[in-house]
C-alpha cells in the first residue's frame, strides 16, 4: 500500500504478481468454488439468450426468400466517389478563411473589416447566384459558349454526366471554386473600393464573367474543350485545351479581373511607387497573412485531388497531392532566394506569395507531370512572382495583396507549362480507373508543340476575353461613382466610413488606451528619425498608430535598412505625422 497525504491508495500489481495471486487463489477451496459458480451463471445466460432468439424466429417465421441482390460497380462506385468529390468541396470551401486572413494581414489595419465584409457576402453571393444561373452558364450544355440548361437546378439528373458523382455533390465542389475566384478578385482593390462597387462587381464576377468562360473550357460543349476534334474548332490540332484544376479557369480569370478592377480604380491614397521615390507599404499582421496562406495550401489539396472527382483513381489522386506539394516548397524556396538580394532581407511575404504562386502553378498541371517537373515550374513560379510584383510597380498598378501575380501571371505560367513539363504517361482520370490510352507529352518529353499551342491558345482566349470584359464592367461602375470610395472615406479608413466599426481593441487605435511603454518601445524600435518624427506628433499620438496608418502588404520590396539601425519607413512615417497636424488625416487611422 501506498499512502498519500491521509488517504491510502493500493499499489498497482504487475503481471506476475497478478498470475502469482491467481495461482495462490485458485490452491483455496472457498475461491475455486466461487469461480465455479461465476463461470455457470455466465454460460447459463449465453444459453438462455440463444433459446429466446430461437424461439423468437420459430414464432415470427423465417422472412421470404427473394432472389439474391445484384449488385453492379457503379451501385458501389458511385456512392463512394460522391463522398470523395464532397469532401474535397468541403476542403475547398476551408480556403475562404484562409484567403480572408491573408488579405487582411496583407492590408492596412484600418479596412480589415471591410476585407472580413467583402469575403464573407462574396461567399454569400457567389452561392445564390451559382444556384441561379451560374452554374448553369458554365456546366449546362447548350452552345459553345455558354450553358442553357440547369437554371436554378431545374431538370437535374441524379449524376452529372458520365463522373457517376450525385449531381447537388458536383454542384456543391463546384461552387466552392467559384467562391474561390470570386474572392481572389477583392484583393488588388483592397483600401480604395466602395462597398457598393464590391457587391455590383461581385454579381459581374460571379454571375456572368467567371461561368461563362470558364464554359469554354470546363462545360461539355465548350469551344476549347473540343478543340482539336472533328467538326470543332481548329480539328487539325488533334488535342483540346487542358485545365486539369483550374490555373486559368479559376486563377487567372480572377487574376486578371483584379489587375482591371486595380487599374480602373488606380493606387491608394498616399501610395508612392519606387519611380517616385517611395516603394510599397508593410503589411499590418504577418502572422495572420502567413496562417491564411499555410490554411490556403492546406485547401489545395481538395482542389486538386479532387478534381479527379474520383477516389477510385488512387494513383492518380496520389501522384497530384505530391505534385502540389513539390511545387509549393520549391516555390517558396525560389521566391525567398530570389527576393534576397532585393531586399537583403529574408523576406516572409514574398515567401508566402511565393509558394501560393507554385500552387496556382501547379493546378492546371498537376495530374500530367511527373514529380521531378513539379519541382521545375514550382521553382520557376517562385521567381515570376516576385518578377511580376515589381513589373507591377513599374507599371504604378496598386496590387496591395499580390493577387495578381499570384494568381493571374503564375496562372497563365501553370497553363503553359503542361505543354513543356507533360511526361507523356498520363492520359485522362475516370470513375472507375485511369485511362492512359491517349497520354499528355509535352515539348520537353518529345512531343512537340502540340499541346504547348492548345495551351496557349486557350490560356490567350480566356485571359483577354476577360479582361476587356472587365475593364468595360469596371469603367461603367465608376462612370456612375460608385466603384471608389471617396476622399474623406478613404482618409477615414474603410472600416470606420464602411461599416461603422474597427477591427481592433482601443489600444491598437489610440494612444491614450495604449499599454505603458508602448511610446518608449517604438522609439526603440524604429531609431532616431522616428523619434524624432514622435517628437513632432500631436499629444496622444504615437508612431506605432503612424505605422499602423502606412501598413501596406505584400509582396512588394521593402526600404533597404540605414546605418545604424535606421529603418527606411521613418520618412514617410514623419510625412504622415504632419499631414495628422494638417488635420488632413484623422489621428490614429
Amino acid at each position: 500500500m501506498k499512502k498519500v497525504g491521509s488517504t491510502v491508495r493500493p499499489t498497482a500489481l504487475g503481471l506476475a504478481d497478478k498470475v502469482v495471486r491467481l495461482r495462490e487463489r485458485l490452491r483455496d477451496p472457498e475461491w475455486r468454488r466461487y469461480g465455479y459458480l461465476l463461470m455457470g451463471g455466465k454460460m447459463l445466460g449465453v444459453a438462455l439468450l440463444l433459446g429466446i432468439v430461437a424461439f423468437a424466429m420459430s414464432v415470427i417465421g423465417s422472412p421470404a426468400q427473394a432472389d439474391d441482390v445484384v449488385l453492379k460497380g457503379n451501385d458501389i462506385v458511385n456512392p463512394i466517389n460522391t463522398v470523395w468529390t464532397l469532401v474535397a468541396a468541403f476542403l475547398v470551401f476551408g480556403m475562404q478563411p484562409g484567403f480572408t486572413m491573408l488579405e487582411a494581414g496583407f492590408s492596412r489595419s484600418r479596412e480589415t473589416v471591410n476585407v472580413l465584409m467583402e469575403c464573407v457576402v462574396d461567399t454569400c453571393l457567389c452561392g445564390l447566384l451559382f444556384y441561379a444561373w451560374g452554374f448553369a452558364f458554365m456546366f449546362g450544355s447548350g452552345t459553345p459558349f455558354v450553358g442553357t440548361e440547369f437554371f436554378f437546378l431545374q431538370g437535374a439528373p441524379a449524376t452529372y454526366g458520365s463522373s457517376g458523382v450525385a449531381f447537388l455533390a458536383f454542384w456543391i465542389f463546384q461552387y466552392a471554386f467559384a467562391d474561390t475566384c470570386s474572392t481572389i478578385t477583392s484583393g488588388a482593390m483592397i483600401g480604395r473600393t466602395a462597398f457598393i462597387g464590391d457587391l455590383i462587381y461581385s454579381v459581374g464576377v460571379s454571375g456572368f464573367i467567371y461561368p461563362i468562360f470558364g464554359h469554354w473550357a470546363w462545360g461539355p460543349d465548350g469551344w476549347l474543350a473540343t478543340m482539336g476534334s472533328d467538326g470543332n474548332f481548329f480539328p487539325s490540332l488533334g488535342t483540346s485545351f487542358h485545365d486539369f484544376a483550374g490555373s486559368t479557369v479559376v486563377h487567372s480569370i480572377g487574376g486578371f479581373v483584379a489587375l482591371a478592377g486595380a487599374i480602373v480604380l488606380g493606387p491608394r491614397l498616399g501610395r508612392r511607387f519606387k519611380r517616385d521615390g517611395g516603394g510599397p507599404m508593410l503589411p499590418h499582421d504577418l502572422t495572420i497573412a502567413t496562417v491564411g496562406g499555410f490554411i490556403l495550401w492546406f485547401g489545395w489539396y481538395g482542389f486538386n485531388p479532387g478534381s479527379t472527382l474520383s477516389a477510385m483513381d488512387f494513383e492518380g489522386i496520389g501522384r497530384i497531392a505530391t505534385n502540389t506539394t513539390l511545387a509549393a516548397c520549391a516555390a517558396g524556396l525560389s521566391a525567398m532566394f530570389y527576393a534576397y538580394p532585393k531586399t537583403r532581407t529574408w523576406d516572409v511575404s514574398f515567401t508566402v506569395n511565393g509558394f501560393l504562386a507554385g500552387l496556382v502553378a501547379i493546378t492546371c498541371p498537376c495530374y500530367w507531370v511527373s514529380p521531378t517537373g513539379a519541382v521545375l515550374l514550382g521553382a520557376v513560379a517562385g521567381v515570376i512572382v516576385v518578377v511580376a510584383v515589381d513589373v507591377l510597380e513599374y507599371l504604378r498598378i496598386d496590387d496591395p495583396i499580390g493577387a495578381v501575380p499570384v494568381h493571374g501571371i503564375c496562372g497563365i505560367w501553370g497553363t503553359l507549362s503542361l505543354g513543356l513539363f507533360a511526361c507523356g504517361q498520363f492520359g485522362s482520370t475516370g470513375p472507375m480507373a485511369a485511362d492512359n490510352s491517349a497520354p499528355l507529352t509535352g515539348l520537353f518529353y518529345g512531343g512537340g508543340f502540340t499541346v504547348l499551342t492548345a495551351q496557349i491558345i486557350g490560356s490567350a482566349a480566356i485571359c483577354g476575353s476577360v479582361f476587356v470584359t472587365t475593364m468595360i464592367m469596371m469603367y461603367a461602375i465608376h462612370a456612375f461613382g460608385l466603384l471608389r470610395v471617396s476622399t474623406a472615406g478613404e482618409l477615414e479608413g474603410l472600416d470606420l466610413h464602411e461599416h461603422g466599426v474597427p477591427a481592433y481593441p482601443e489600444y491598437a487605435l489610440h494612444g491614450s488606451a495604449a499599454p505603458q511603454g508602448a511610446p518608449a518601445f517604438t522609439a526603440a524600435a524604429y531609431g532616431a528619425d522616428a523619434r524624432a518624427a514622435m517628437a513632432q506628433a500631436p499629444s496622444g499620438v504615437t508612431l506605432s498608430r503612424r505605422e499602423a496608418t502606412g501598413a501596406h502588404a505584400g509582396g512588394g520590396d521593402r526600404q533597404p535598412r540605414r546605418a545604424g539601425g535606421r529603418d527606411g519607413h521613418a520618412p514617410r512615417l514623419a510625412g504622415i505625422a504632419a499631414i495628422e497636424r494638417q488635420g488632413a488625416l484623422p489621428p490614429g487611422a
